[in-house]
C-alpha cells in the first residue's frame, strides 16, 4: 500500500516542488545548492570554522565575532548557511506563505540542536510583534520551535516571550544599529515567565545575522531567572558566504 501511495502521491522537493524521490527532502539539484553546516563550528553561534572535524566538549571553539561581541547565551548552532537554496527556504517560510516548510526542515534543525539539547530543557521561539503577526498570520520561528520540540520530544512554550514594540526591520542595518533597534524590545510573557525559572531554555529563530534579536531574547530569559540559554536557528549568515 505504501508503495502504491508513493506512485499516486510522489514526494516533492521542499524547495522547487519537483519530484524528489525522498520523503521530506530535496531534489538532487536543490540538495547540491543547499549549504548544510558541518564540521568545525563556533560553539557559541554555530558559524562554520576552518577544519573538518568536530571538537570534543572540552575543546569547543569560538569565532572572531563571538570573541568580540558578548553573547548572553552560552551555546548555539545553525543547520544551514543563509545563501543559495538555504536563503530561498528561509524566505519562503517567512514571506511566501510556506508554513508547511517548518515540518520539512525539522530533521535538519534537530540535527543542529542535538549537541545543545538536554532533558528538561524548555524550547521557545523568538516572538513577533502582534502587528506583524496579524499581517503574516503566523510566526515562522514559532512553527520551527514547535517542529523542533516534536523532533526532540521536548517541552514547548510558544509564547514564553513577547515583543513589546514594533521594531523596524533589521534588514540592511549594520550590527550596531541592529542591537540598538532591539533594545528593550523583548519581555517575558507575565503568565509564562515562571516556566523558565531555574531552567535551561533553547531559543529558536529562522536566521541569525548579528545575533541582536537572539541576544535581546536571551537577556529577557536570564532576567526572568532562566538558568542558561542556548540558541538554534535554521540558517546563519556568515562573512564571505
Amino acid at each position: 500500500m505504501q508503495r502504491l501511495l508513493q506512485v499516486i502521491y510522489p514526494d516533492h522537493c521542499l524547495s522547487c516542488g519537483e519530484i524528489s524521490g525522498s520523503e521530506g527532502g530535496l531534489c538532487p539539484e536543490c540538495w547540491s545548492n543547499t549549504a548544510f553546516i558541518t564540521g568545525l563550528v563556533c560553539d557559541t553561534c554555530g558559524a562554520p570554522l576552518p577544519g573538518d572535524d568536530d571538537p570534543d566538549e572540552s575543546s569547543a571553539l569560538t569565532c572572531d565575532d563571538c570573541l568580540r561581541i558578548a553573547r548572553p547565551w552560552s551555546r548555539g548552532r545553525s543547520a544551514l548557511l543563509y545563501r543559495g537554496n538555504g536563503r530561498r527556504i528561509v524566505l519562503a517560510l517567512k514571506g511566501s506563505d510556506r508554513a508547511d516548510l517548518a515540518q520539512g526542515v525539522a530533521p535538519w534543525l534537530a540535527r543542529a540542536a542535538a549537541p545543545l539539547y538536554a532533558p528538561g530543557m524548555l524550547i521557545a521561539p523568538v516572538p513577533l510583534h502582534w502587528l506583524r503577526l496579524f499581517k503574516r498570520r503566523y510566526n515562522q520561528s514559532a512553527l520551527l520551535a514547535r517542529a523542533l520540540a516534536g523532533q526532540l520530544d521536548a517541552s514547548l512554550c510558544p509564547d514564553l516571550l513577547q515583543r513589546s514594540r514594533a521594531t523596524p526591520r533589521q534588514e540592511g542595518l549594520g550590527a550596531e544599529a541592529r542591537f540598538a533597534n532591539m533594545a528593550d524590545a523583548i519581555r517575558p510573557h507575565p503568565k509564562r515567565r515562571h516556566r523558565m525559572a531555574g531552567r535551561q531554555v533553547m531559543l529558536v529563530d529562522d536566521v541569525m545575522t548579528s545575533g541582536a534579536t537572539l541576544a535581546a531574547c536571551a537577556e529577557a530569559c536570564l532576567a526572568s531567572g532562566a538558568a542558561e540559554v542556548r540558541v538554534v536557528t535554521l540558517a546563519r549568515t556568515v562573512k564571505d558566504a
